[in-house]
């Protein structure tokens, strides 16, 4: 019978990786929903290139603690290609008119 301290390391412990996820899925939401609401100037630059306001940076440090870097990379590049499009398409709309 294996004590506390041979217990195997590779188990698998589905709750807290579900608790984690959740956690940061959470986190990305407040920041991304600051990230929409702000109408203050965009001045803290991010690896991807996102640009945020200072009033979002105490939810950006939440972000980037709560979530994996390789996620917080995914989820800004996803926002930056969601936000590109978006605006291609509100430019092709106005030429239109």
């Amino acid at each position: 019978m294996p004590t506390a301290i041979e217990a195997p390391r590779d188990k698998i412990y589905p709750d807290v990786l579900l608790a984690a996820r959740n956690s940061c899925y959470k986190a990305r939401d407040t920041f991304y929903e600051c990230l929409e609401g702000s109408r203050n100037k965009p001045t803290e630059a991010v690896s991807v290139g996102l640009l945020y306001p200072l009033d979002c940076k105490k939810a950006r440090d939440h972000f980037e603690k709560s979530c994996r870097s390789t996620w917080v990379k995914h989820f800004d590049r996803q926002y930056c290609a969601k936000k590109r499009v978006q605006r291609l398409l509100e430019d092709n709309s106005s030429r239109r008119d």
